[in-house]
């Protein structure tokens, strides 16, 4: 499939065209950091910034949280999420 846009730079703004299935851990951080996690089961995510502060959300199905985390921590999440790069 042709991209026209294939020779531009992407920006932080641009729509994700990547995205990878998150397995929550208390012990380990996510391989790669997403852009945003989009919540496929709704339910609560846990997660982690880079400064170590853990925060639980209250998610939809199908709503993104416009966050890039270090961690989703097993424990306080119920939802299924998904990276979005």
């Amino acid at each position: 499939m042709s991209d026209p846009f294939q020779k531009h730079a992407r920006g932080l703004t641009a729509p994700a065209d990547r995205h990878f299935a998150i397995i929550p851990s208390d012990s380990t951080d996510l391989p790669i950091r997403p852009r945003v996690l989009c919540c496929t089961t709704a339910g609560t995510v846990a997660i982690r910034d880079m400064q170590g502060l853990d925060v639980t959300y209250p998610l939809e199905a199908g709503q993104v949280l416009l966050f890039s985390p270090v961690r989703v921590l097993a424990s306080g999440t119920t939802a299924t999420v998904v990276g979005w790069l």
